[in-house]
């Protein structure tokens, strides 16, 4: 059984800086892509950010690029996402992701997250 748990999230303000950490469970998570979705309130969930199952190719939004950064250590089994220069539009449940990445700005997702709540004051 797969979990992916995240943690990290929280209120700050325009401006700052949150790093989210996704802890993966139940396989090898560096044989599988690792991604990031968001979701604020009464929109759709939307992809954020990706990583190949090695580190070395990283996928992105247009809106999050040059202020997000994610990463992983996979001796962890753990992917990050380190948010900078917060905007109060960051304002998500941002949930963890395994799959497969199928374009620059799309995965197919096998498990998710429960989701951390990431709120940005202006």
């Amino acid at each position: 059984q797969v979990q992916l748990v995240e943690s990290g999230g929280g209120l700050v303000q325009a401006g700052g800086s949150l790093r989210l950490s996704c802890a993966a469970s139940g396989r090898p998570s560096s044989s599988y892509a690792m991604g990031w979705f968001r979701q604020a309130p009464g929109k759709e969930r939307e992809f954020v950010a990706s990583i190949s199952g090695s580190g070395a190719n990283t996928y992105y939004t247009g809106s999050v690029k040059g202020r997000f950064t994610i990463s992983r250590d996979n001796a962890k089994n753990t992917v990050y996402l380190q948010m900078n220069s917060l905007k109060p539009e960051d304002t998500a449940v941002y949930y963890c992701a395994q799959g497969t990445i199928l374009t620059v700005v799309q995965m197919r997702v096998d498990y998710w997250g429960k989701g951390t709540l990431v709120t940005v004051s202006s």
